[in-house]
């Protein structure tokens, strides 16, 4: 029952769940490797005395998610089900039928405790183990911890850059202050902003700072690194090879001297064996290099005098025989040599070695850097102190503080060591340097020699190849080092898989073939370099699987109407099947959305578009701005030439040009003209006067638009436009400071018919996404800094399309958001496309393991396992800095290493078919024909390119064959500049009649008014509580809840119930109850789906209503519209039920709520079917009905 015919990696997978081993496990893509480590822990959870003696770690929310999902799901199908028949599935039935024997038997109740279950992210174990020894962890109170501390990176920054105005500090941190700003041309702002951006991965560096003020210990790292290259050189060069490059270096070295030429070759003279390793032997090393490879570091196809090997036609007979025997002797050698990549890359590298010490003001930059950095992060502790607040570096520092050393562990690290039995990591490949470290102290005295009775185990699961999160400080090298050295005293037994259930044979075919090209042949733990292991398909082919799709010279719009037209095959082809368009970054989708929408194909893209992108934000922002200052040119424009106004750009400079131009336009101007000439006019008020006949006026929009002589230029069109949007704005700027910054900008909008200018009902929900940020922004309404409301503003995402079906839909996304998901359909567009430039470091550092294989240190300091390398920031106005440089090589080397990790992820996501698009430059050969320039090599085509490269020419030569002389040239298409506003004298609808209000008394509650009684106070504010967060996290559309976050709140929650009036004795059984209510919603997927982003979605909402002549008051705790535009009506139920017979409760609890859920439905208004729901978050139980409600009259 529990074989996996066919499955080449079996035995592998059985190792892997013997419970009294530790193990490492690489696990490439497709693997099954979540079903691994569920069915790794039921074992587990068969065996432990209690469930928390397991903690199983993830590295997102969503990867926690899923596994305790998973583990319940297999607990509840092993309950209620026979074994399944697939060999895969019913292991994990009886792994998961022991573990429910175990809870029966020791009295766990997990169907009812899910909490004790210890699956949770890395950041909530940290932010667990705080909790527990707040002082130890230096925080006091627990603070709340937040995923974007942007602001308070710079409040820091700005504090440490303020010393060097404090007396006190002229000796101290002001004299360091003072270095920096001068290294950075006095540029402060830039210098506030690298330190920002230092504070951010502080737990990278910070640790470093302890060796960087010893000179001498970071100039043996600079002379090490040289040391290793010269010895990595020398091994490479084959042995049979070495006397033959000798003589040819020495025959060139003896040439360049007689010519009297200036080269590093002449080093190489009399040279008896090849260059060492000291300092003095780099310039032969040099030399050898420039022998056998040109300036771009490739092969030499040919040498000539300028490398010591004069033509063959000078001279005497003898020597031109000579210079011709030397050089073919020198061809033989290249070609010998042109399979060792190795040696080729190696010497290359030689040439771009750092000097072997700092220059005296490159060290004292460096010092001032390294110092004050040190008092950055105190003055953040600071700023973290006085708000309450935490990011999660600061969470993970306290963690460790709170655990103690290995030699001095705190009694919360005896706690856990006794507690803790066995820990499973998932995606271990993205592992922090201080999350291994917490791994290192955890496992502490684990594995000790000696011990026979320790069964303590520790697995980790992931794969190298899928690492690409090096910008959240992720290091795959750790993954490479614990294979090999295990973590701390535990050893790791290493298991690799390589069965694929995800992909047709035809795309594990096709991968392997192409990223052996793609990934790097050997592993280097020091850049990331992780070859390639190939994958077994376990499908069989369905035919041709992957398709590259080739573009030339920039073809943007090509290449978004390809996806288009990809993507509406797929639908047409496999209506059931799902398509993701995935890309490297969100810039390249600027072409590609628009070209879907002009299809009509409906997508959901997860984080993708800006809310700031969205015309109705820019409206509403526009608004905003106008409002907030009347001086505002540039938003007052915007106002009037948005669609509830809608002037053309000739009114537009009628009204703000001047009398001379605007004349000029009404007789005819062209748009060139009026678009240059109304540029002019936006440009801030001179000091002097205006010459009244050619000038803009001086005045403010909102004064030209009171001036009636100045109406009176506009066509009679837009004074009517105007004339309505002026009695509004009238108002509004009369009465602004009567209310709220929301209700001045929401009204306007609503009076302008701002909502009659949307597309959709998703630009509803933008517009009130927008207006929920201005409310939380406000202050006394007034946005105190307009800038970082609009930076906060750029951080938030549109909403999805809501009425498109999340599983029929196309998914769009990054890469990064794709990991972990499959289609049976991808599209990678933009392959030729370029990343931004990342910002420069205010230093950059890296840690280099000693190859001890290569070269046996030269000093006894050098025996360390790795090197750290320093270099700050180059100094303002130079354009080389040799160590800064090296720095950002080896920072450009572990990109590209991680780039085509990238492109792996991305290429495995799909199941059935792989669409590659990609782009670049076409050139014209001698032969008349066309070849293909090579991608830059910053793309993500350039890692592809030996396996699309045949593609790429062959469509070159057809474009050839199809243009003739000409190359194919890309026309930019022109910009649709239509105009959309509403028809002139649009009328606002008529707001409906108003009811007629009196105080109503307060009558005795009908029969089937329910009461709480029965429940008890207790039950009461539990239910209470439960409804407040569930508001909140509806509220948030889910966005950064999870199971584990809940976990990190129950003191929030006992404070909260304990200020209600709960009893002390009743405070735990409430806490933990008010947690697993939340906790089932955020991981049943019935409550997901009503948490979630819905449209027209509405939390606590209170309404007013007249029911039976009397108006009555109602709170429904959720309503929204579906995707298929169906009304909701939802009420939570904090109901607990002991019994058997689940089923029968809910039933019951349906007819009891009924008629007041029914009554909700009368009060919201409307006609037709509305769908009313019970949900039960204690019980993850749900009911639902259908109520019709006939149209008012």
């Amino acid at each position: 029952m529990n074989e996996f015919s066919g499955v080449a990696d079996l035995e592998q997978r059985r190792r892997a769940l013997d419970p009294q081993r530790s193990f490492i496990v690489q696990a490439p893509a497709g693997s099954g490797k979540t079903e691994l480590l569920i069915q790794r822990y039921l074992v587990l959870l068969s065996r432990v005395d209690s469930p928390e003696e397991i903690a199983a770690i993830t590295f997102t929310r969503r990867a926690a998610a899923e596994m305790r999902k998973r583990v319940l799901d297999a607990l509840a199908w092993a309950r209620s089900h026979d074994a399944p028949r697939e060999p895969h599935r019913a292991l994990t039935w009886e792994h998961a039928r022991a573990a429910i024997e175990r809870d029966r038997a020791l009295g766990w109740k997990l169907q009812d405790n899910a909490a004790r279950l210890r699956i949770q992210t890395i950041d909530a174990l940290c932010a667990s183990l705080t909790r527990q020894m707040p002082v130890l962890a230096t925080f006091g109170a627990q603070p709340q911890s937040i995923e974007d501390a942007h602001a308070h990176y710079l409040e820091a920054a700005s504090a440490t850059l303020a010393l060097l105005e404090d007396k006190a500090e002229r000796q101290g941190h002001a004299a360091d202050v003072e270095r920096l700003l001068a290294h950075l041309d006095n540029d402060a702002d830039t210098a506030r902003r690298l330190i920002a951006g230092m504070l951010e991965k502080r737990d990278h560096w910070l640790r470093n700072l302890r060796s960087a003020d010893d000179r001498a210990t970071l100039e043996r790292a600079l002379a090490g690194v040289r040391r290793e290259s010269m010895a990595r050189a020398r091994l490479l060069v084959p042995a049979q090879e070495a006397v033959e490059l000798l003589a040819l270096a020495g025959y060139a070295a003896e040439n360049l001297a007689v010519d009297g030429v200036e080269s590093p070759i002449r080093e190489c003279a009399d040279l008896a064996a090849l260059p060492g390793t000291g300092d003095a032997d780099l310039y032969a090393w040099l030399g050898v290099a420039d022998v056998l490879l040109n300036s771009a570091g490739e092969w030499r196809k040919t040498v000539n005098v300028k490398q010591g090997f004069p033509a063959a036609t000078d001279g005497a007979g003898k020597a031109r025989t000579a210079a011709r025997e030397w050089k073919r002797r020198h061809a033989a050698m290249v070609g010998r040599l042109a399979g060792a990549e190795g040696l080729r890359a190696a010497l290359d590298a030689l040439r771009c070695l750092p000097p072997a010490r700092y220059m005296d003001a490159q060290w004292e930059a460096l010092g001032a850097i390294t110092r004050l950095l040190p008092r950055a992060v105190a003055e953040l502790k600071l700023v973290f102190a006085a708000r309450g607040e935490a990011d999660f570096v600061e969470i993970a520092q306290g963690a460790l503080a709170a655990l103690g050393q290995a030699d001095g562990p705190t009694d919360l690290m005896l706690a856990l060591d006794c507690r803790i039995r066995h820990i499973l990591v998932d995606e271990f490949q993205d592992t922090s340097f201080t999350q291994f470290e917490l791994l290192e102290k955890l496992t502490a005295g684990w594995g000790t020699p000696g011990r026979h009775d320790d069964d303590r185990t520790l697995f980790l699961v992931g794969d190298p190849m899928q690492s690409i999160y090096r910008f959240r400080e992720a290091q795959v090298g750790l993954f490479l080092k614990a294979q090999t050295q295990g973590i701390g005293q535990v050893a790791l037994e290493p298991l690799r898989l390589s069965a694929n259930f995800r992909s047709q044979a035809d795309i594990v075919d096709w991968l392997n073939h192409a990223f052996v090209e793609v990934m790097p042949h050997a592993e280097d733990a020091g850049t990331g370099a992780v070859p390639y292991s190939p994958s077994e398909p376990v499908h069989d082919a369905e035919g041709d699987a992957v398709h590259v799709h080739v573009f030339f010279n920039g073809d943007a719009q090509g290449e978004a109407a390809r996806v288009a037209a990809l993507v509406e095959a797929a639908r047409t082809t496999d209506p059931a099947g799902t398509v993701a368009v995935l890309v490297r970054s969100r810039g390249h989708l600027e072409t590609i959305v628009p070209s879907l929408k002009a299809r009509g194909l409906r997508f959901r893209a997860i984080e993708i578009e800006r809310l700031g992108h969205r015309q109705v934000v820019q409206d509403l922002l526009a608004l905003t701005r106008a409002l907030l200052h009347p001086g505002d040119r540039v938003a007052w424009l915007a106002v009037l030439r948005a669609p509830w106004c809608g002037l053309t750009l000739a009114d537009l400079h009628a009204l703000v040009g001047a009398p001379r131009f605007a004349s000029e336009v009404n007789a005819g101007g062209g748009r060139a003209s009026v678009q240059h000439d109304l540029f002019s006019a936006l440009e801030a008020p001179t000091a002097r006067t205006p010459d009244p006949v050619v000038e803009p006026d001086g005045r403010t929009v909102w004064e030209l638009l009171r001036d009636n002589a100045r109406v009176e230029r506009l066509s009679a069109d837009a004074r009517a436009r105007t004339g309505r949007v002026r009695d509004i704005l009238g108002y509004v700027m009369l009465n602004r400071q009567r209310g709220s910054l929301r209700e001045g900008v929401e009204s306007t909008w609503l009076a302008l018919g701002g909502p009659a200018c949307v597309e959709n009902d998703n630009d509803l929900e933008d517009a009130e996404t927008y207006l929920d940020f201005l409310e939380k922004s406000e202050a006394a309404g007034e946005i105190t800094d307009l800038a970082a409301f609009e930076e906060g503003l750029a951080k938030l995402y549109a909403l999805p399309d809501l009425q498109a079906d999340p599983q029929t839909a196309v998914q769009i996304m990054t890469i990064h958001k794709a990991k972990g998901l499959e289609f049976d359909t991808v599209i990678i567009p933009g392959l030729g496309r370029v990343p931004r430039r990342r910002d420069p470091s205010l230093f950059l550092w890296t840690e280099r393991p000693v190859s001890s294989h290569v070269a046996a240190p030269a000093d006894p300091a050098d025996g360390a396992i790795a090197q750290l390398l320093l270099a700050p920031i180059k100094e303002a106005g130079t354009d080389a800095d040799r160590i800064y440089d090296y720095l950002v090589r080896l920072e450009a080397e572990k990109e590209s290493h991680e780039d085509g990790r990238l492109l792996y992820v991305a290429a495995t996501r799909a199941r059935k078919h792989l669409h590659l698009l990609g782009d670049t430059r076409l050139v014209s050969t001698d032969d008349g024909n066309f070849g293909v320039r090579l991608p830059s090599a910053a793309s993500l085509l350039a890692k592809l390119w030996p396996a699309v490269e045949p593609e790429f020419t062959a469509s070159a030569r057809a474009a050839a064959r199809r243009t003739g002389e000409h190359a194919p040239v890309h026309e930019a298409s022109e910009i649709n500049q239509d105009l959309r506003r509403l028809p002139s004298g649009w009328p606002l609808p008529e707001a409906p009649p108003a009811v007629r209000w009196h105080a109503p008394h307060h009558a005795a509650p009908s029969q089937d008014a329910i009461e709480f009684s029965w429940a008890g106070e207790t039950a009461r504010h539990v239910g209470s509580v439960v409804h407040r967060w569930l508001q909140h996290i509806a509220d948030d559309e889910m966005k950064g809840w999870n199971s584990a976050r809940i976990e990190k709140m129950n003191n929030t929650f006992r404070d909260e119930l304990a200020a209600r009036g709960v009893q002390e004795q009743d405070l735990a059984a409430a806490t933990e109850r008010v947690a697993r209510a939340l906790s089932n919603s955020l991981d049943d997927p019935r409550g997901k789906w009503l948490l979630g982003p819905q449209r027209q979605a509405r939390n606590e909402y209170r309404l007013t209503a007249i029911v039976e002549g009397e108006p009555q008051e109602f709170v429904v705790d959720r309503t929204f519209a579906d995707s298929e535009g169906s009304r909701w009506i939802v009420d939570y139920k904090t109901s607990a039920h002991e019994g058997t017979d689940i089923d029968a409760f809910l039933d019951r609890e349906r007819a009891r709520y009924a008629h007041q859920l029914e009554r909700y439905a009368r009060a919201l208004g409307g006609e037709g079917h509305v769908a009313l729901g019970l949900y039960f978050p204690l019980l993850c139980g749900w009911r639902d009905w259908k109520n019709f409600i006939e149209g008012r009259r």
